[in-house]
């Protein structure tokens, strides 16, 4: 058995922050404490904490089973896409990238090749 995993993150609006995740890209609220949430959708668990700044460095990626899906989800989110999904052949993936309302970086993704679920 394997430990599971929270990403937590600092937002300046948890509330508008949380409601842009669940209308936007599915989560669900898992857990609400005084000035965080948690926020879960399949195996992706994001905390966000109330803070005066944004927490805005890396990548929250989120991966699908098919380019389908990811054409699917692309189709959903071009207001807040980057550019068009593709084929990136340095790690044999389909992707698209867009950002969410504090400017982090998300990417949306299914390899190109079989995986383990």
């Amino acid at each position: 058995m394997y430990p599971g995993g929270i990403i937590f993150l600092k937002t300046t609006d948890l509330k508008r922050c949380c409601q842009f995740y669940e209308s936007k890209l599915g989560f669900e609220i898992w857990l609400e404490q005084p000035n965080c949430t948690i926020l879960k959708c399949n195996n992706l668990m994001l905390g966000f904490i109330g803070s005066d700044q944004v927490e805005n460095q890396g990548i929250i990626t989120l991966f699908y089973p098919s380019k389908q899906e990811v054409d699917d989800e692309y189709l959903k989110l071009q207001d807040i896409a980057i550019e068009p999904p593709k084929n990136n052949e340095k790690y044999n993936i389909y992707q698209f990238f867009a950002r969410d309302l504090e400017d982090r970086l998300l990417e949306f993704q299914s390899f190109n090749h079989a995986i383990d679920w």
